[in-house]
């Protein structure tokens, strides 16, 4: 397998795009990442892009190969990727397993979401379809209530506090701050969060993700002739992909997504590297609670001792492991399609040397997306040359 590297990033600013559609917000993103990469788009030789409810709330389909043609590329294979939330974390991964087997050369992958322009129960019923619909969704659980299970169960077996949870929060809300691209620009007070309006017994509303417009995207290449196109390529050096259960009644462990810890698991053995090697981090806190549990299912901290962990500054950033320093799904928001191609760009950007809170000597970073109720997941490792 061919070694594969990011050549060109791209983003949106993330937030109420009004009088933008979903199609100009892929372009957006796409344009920025092959000016970035400073390539023509005859030489991009597939297009993947990651979109999960394009069709339930802008009535969209077939939205890669409308994006790829507006974009002018040629007539090439594109193709869209659903995963729910993960949907560009496995669009990106096609990309490089494209270019690593030897198929193609030069990859664009993106992803994209609208929707603010639906109401809020429209959007509830939209993303309830990445739960299991005969045995869950259906029955009136939602995602609100699924992580609420989540925290009170991590609360109950590891004795984590109500405050370590909402710490989460103020610190990705302060991240947040310093990100013009940023849904929400504006830091939380611990007290804030814990007073915020109750939206799912125990979380509240700073503990959850806005609903939010955007879209990312990357230029891959093959490793070897990326320096003919950018002047500091970023390595793929770890890919991984995974499922688990797609319901609480199936887990093993209400406080591990077994999909994070195989993907996980791959990418490490792939990168010949442990979570130790990992310099900075973006995870997929879709919820509070889903911060903590994701660092302690990418091997970062002990299960149970995420809640500390964030509590001690261990996470923040200028903590031993900077996690989510663009401010997370919680400060950046969550265009669910769009949301694995955003971390990858923060991570990129990270590895560059240019990120707007950079971690000092950054030289190895991981971003992890989630999907579902643990459905799906991936994490990719990548590392600066």
């Amino acid at each position: 397998m061919r070694g594969v590297s990011v050549i060109g990033i791209g983003c949106t600013p993330f937030g109420q795009q009004n009088g933008v559609s979903i199609t100009d917000l892929a372009l957006q993103a796409c344009r920025e990442a092959l000016s970035d990469a400073q390539i023509p788009t005859s030489l991009v030789r597939a297009f993947y892009l990651g979109n999960f409810v394009s069709e339930a709330l802008v009535h969209q389909g077939a939205l890669a190969p409308i994006v790829a043609h507006r974009l002018g590329l040629r007539p090439i294979p594109c193709t869209k990727v659903e995963g729910a939330c993960a949907s560009s974390g496995i669009a990106f991964r096609h990309g490089v397993l494209l270019i690593a087997s030897g198929v193609c050369d030069i990859v664009l992958v993106a992803g994209v979401e609208k929707m603010t322009s639906a109401g809020t129960g429209a959007v509830t019923e939209a993303l309830a379809s990445a739960g299991d619909a005969d045995s869950e969704m259906r029955l009136g659980l939602t995602f609100p209530g699924t992580f609420g299970i989540i925290m009170r169960r991590h609360m109950h077996q590891h004795g984590t506090t109500r405050e370590q949870v909402a710490m989460v929060s103020v610190k990705n809300r302060q991240s947040g701050s310093a990100n013009p691209k940023a849904h929400f620009q504006k830091p939380v007070a611990l007290g804030e969060v814990l007073e915020s309006r109750l939206i799912c017994d125990p979380l509240r509303l700073y503990d959850c993700t806005p609903i939010s417009d955007g879209a990312a995207a990357a230029v891959l290449c093959a490793a070897d002739p990326a320096t003919e196109y950018a002047d500091q390529p970023i390595d793929i050096i770890g890919s991984g992909h995974a499922m688990g259960p797609a319901t609480l009644f199936e887990m093993a462990d209400l406080t591990t997504f077994e999909a994070s810890v195989a993907a996980a698991q791959q990418a490490y053995r792939e990168a010949g590297l442990t979570p130790r090697d990992i310099d900075v981090a973006e995870v997929h806190d879709c919820f509070t609670i889903a911060e903590i549990t994701a660092i302690e299912d990418l091997g970062f901290v002990e299960k149970g001792k995420g809640g500390p962990a964030v509590a001690d500054g261990l996470t923040a950033l200028d903590g031993m492991l900077p996690i989510n320093p663009s401010g997370g799904l919680l400060s950046k928001g969550h265009p669910v399609g769009a949301t694995g191609l955003a971390q990858i760009y923060e991570i990129v950007g990270q590895l560059r040397g240019e990120a707007i809170n950079q971690v000092k000597g950054a030289h190895i970073g991981l971003a992890h997306n989630l999907g579902g109720t643990g459905a799906v997941s991936t994490v990719h490792i990548l590392k600066r040359r």
